[in-house]
């Protein structure tokens, strides 16, 4: 049986393109993350991810402890379910995180949705779209008056993986099944009206749309179910297909509404199907099937055209160093065939604990996080990870000897 052709399989010739230009996006080529999940999780709980990783009290240490290191721009989120109490906005929860982006010169791209949401409201709702509209839109202003910078917003974190886990298989509130579809087009919506109405405010602004990026392979003891492996991986798509007007124009997408290409990248982002058996990024040899970083982002590129950046990347444990390694090397390699990579997002930059366990960290940042005498939370800068960091932080701007930029 012949099977089907996989979009990130097929063997493409080496980009001809001069290297890309000097990154200007952001104000340094790597970001910080601060996880912002608020989700409610499979316990029935409310998850703070700001507040369980104490982000909202340390907020002027955890940017200082950014622009000590050269970093110089970040992921971080205004938390919706914090600030809108059936229609009235209280910021006070944002401004101390915004202080300090202020006080240190950290460029920030905020999330407006990340999972979660303001309690009573209903995901399916036309009242759900007009009050993240309506919240963007008193968002913008409250930053506008404290900031005449050019804003940057990612309206909603991961629509593809959001729908498919609180839509489809239950990991999220409201715990649908086989819904995936619908709250998929109830998130694009959304997204769109978010953006309609921060323009209103702000028409400089720029957005960020942020998705997993994966590869899902056919197994070869079960070749009649290739077209499932093929169909998964193209799902990736169907988001920013959507943003566009591509699929499903009905939900009002256009051209303006793709601006920032944020693509989401980890170990365990390719798998083969049906599993779940993973190609595993650590064994050597490798399997034959990974797609190396570089040529996911040249097939972005080519199918979008848009600014893009990995949004998110880490790894756990010991491992950190030697991801972060090959990360720089394979940005480095796309920027070198032409791909306009504008920067590296470590996310999180700071460590966190697992959804269903609050009690299991995932030692996955570039700060470890350790509980002292008094309560607080103490960041310490794991050394194996940032030693690499210094090392290879510089290597995606390299270009054939060259520099193009200031390194951080």
């Amino acid at each position: 049986m012949q099977l089907p052709q996989h979009p990130l399989q097929a063997e493409r010739p080496a980009s001809n393109l001069p290297a890309a230009p000097p990154p200007r996006l952001f104000r340094s080529f790597w970001l910080g993350g601060f996880e912002s999940s608020c989700h409610i999780a499979r316990s029935r709980q409310r998850l703070d991810m700001i507040e369980i990783t104490q982000h909202d009290t340390f907020a002027r240490e955890d940017y200082r402890l950014l622009t000590d290191i050269g970093i110089r721009a970040a992921r971080d989120a205004v938390r919706w379910h914090k600030m809108d109490h059936d229609g009235r906005y209280d910021f006070a929860p944002l401004a101390p995180l915004l202080d300090a982006a202020l006080e240190t010169e950290v460029q920030v791209v905020w999330t407006l949705c990340h999972y979660g949401w303001p309690q009573g409201l209903e995901l399916l709702s036309a009242d759900f779209v007009k009050r993240f509209a309506a919240f963007a839109h008193a968002t913008a202003e409250y930053i506008k008056r404290r900031s005449n910078e050019v804003p940057f917003y990612c309206p909603v974190n991961e629509i593809s993986y959001f729908s498919w886990a609180a839509g489809h298989i239950a990991r999220m509130y409201p715990f649908y099944r086989q819904r995936g579809h619908l709250v998929k087009h109830q998130l694009v919506r959304a997204a769109i009206a978010a953006m309609d109405a921060v323009r209103t405010v702000e028409p400089r602004a720029r957005f960020v749309q942020t998705e997993p990026i994966i590869n899902v392979v056919p197994s070869p003891r079960h070749p009649a179910l290739a077209h499932r492996a093929i169909a998964r991986t193209e799902s990736q798509f169907e988001a920013w297909d959507m943003m566009l007007g591509k699929v499903a124009p009905e939900l009002g997408g256009g051209p303006q509404y793709l601006d920032i290409a944020g693509l989401n990248f980890y170990h365990n982002n390719q798998w083969v199907h049906p599993g779940p058996v993973g190609l595993h990024w650590h064994k050597e040899p490798r399997d034959p099937r990974w797609v190396p970083l570089h040529r996911m982002l040249a097939y972005f590129h080519q199918r979008y055209r848009r600014p893009l950046f990995v949004s998110e990347t880490s790894h756990v444990g010991v491992g950190r160093a030697a991801w972060i390694r090959e990360i720089a090397d394979e940005v480095a390699k796309a920027r070198g065939q032409g791909v306009p990579v504008e920067g590296v997002c470590l996310f999180p930059i700071l460590d966190r604990p697992d959804w269903d366990n609050l009690d299991h960290w995932h030692n996955s940042g570039l700060w470890d996080l350790q509980r002292n005498g008094t309560g607080k939370l103490h960041r310490m800068l794991n050394p194996s990870y940032y030693a690499e960091f210094c090392r290879v932080r510089d290597i995606p701007l390299v270009i054939k000897g060259n520099l193009p930029i200031e390194p951080a």
